[in-house]
């Protein structure tokens, strides 16, 4: 099990304290970078993935909330992402998503297609077998603190099901909600990748992150 902090529960003013924090406790750095229009808030861009990777070594996993994704991947590249995640829901053409996954596994990265909670696994079984890594999103994205929807455990078991069946290798990591009363769940139904950031950032980090894993 990968745990992942997300970047959007951090207290900017204090950013590079927080990133010696949590630096050997957790295993990826997760950035929520949201345009205002696919989902409704604005996070962050390339400049920030930029100065945090000059800090820390950890895994930069970047997840795009954003319409027209292909405009940036070569920026979110360039300022240090290890694997970057669109969403399904963005592209309204399969050829359009699986252009997309090929291009960023071009450019020597690791490549994710996230799902929200009204999609369903079953709608994204063209392009697992291209595929690094499934987000299940367990909230609507858009702002952190949310609680966790339960149907995300059926999405996990699915997708856990089906690469087991048909032999893939993408990781399957939920986002959204994500603490220590319903992370054995989700590590039972079969999750290797558990972003969390409200529960991780409020209060002691080091304690909540132990409690996590």
């Amino acid at each position: 099990m990968q745990v992942a902090v997300s970047l959007l529960a951090f207290d900017f003013l204090y950013l590079s304290k927080q990133l010696e924090e949590v630096e050997d406790q957790v295993d990826w750095l997760h950035f929520d970078v949201m345009d205002g229009h696919f989902v409704p808030n604005i996070s962050f861009g390339p400049q920030v993935l930029q100065d945090v990777s000059k800090q820390s070594a950890l895994y930069k996993d970047v997840h795009l909330m954003i319409y027209e994704p292909h405009l940036y991947i070569d920026a979110f590249m360039k300022a240090g992402a290890d694997l970057i995640t669109f969403h399904y829901e963005a592209y309204e053409s399969d050829d359009d998503i699986l252009s997309l996954i090929k291009k960023i596994k071009a450019l020597g990265l690791k490549a994710g297609l996230s799902i929200k909670p009204k999609t369903q696994p079953k709608d994204i079984l063209a392009f697992l077998n291209e595929l690094d890594l499934v987000l299940v999103m367990s909230v609507e994205p858009g702002f952190g603190g949310q609680k966790f929807m339960p149907e995300a455990l059926d999405k996990v078991a699915f997708l856990s099901t089906y690469k087991k069946a048909h032999n893939l290798n993408y990781l399957i990591e939920v986002d959204g909600g994500v603490n220590d009363q319903n992370a054995p769940s989700l590590k039972e139904k079969g999750a290797e990748v558990l972003v969390s950031g409200s529960y991780i950032m409020k209060g002691d980090i080091k304690e909540n992150i132990a409690r996590l894993k």
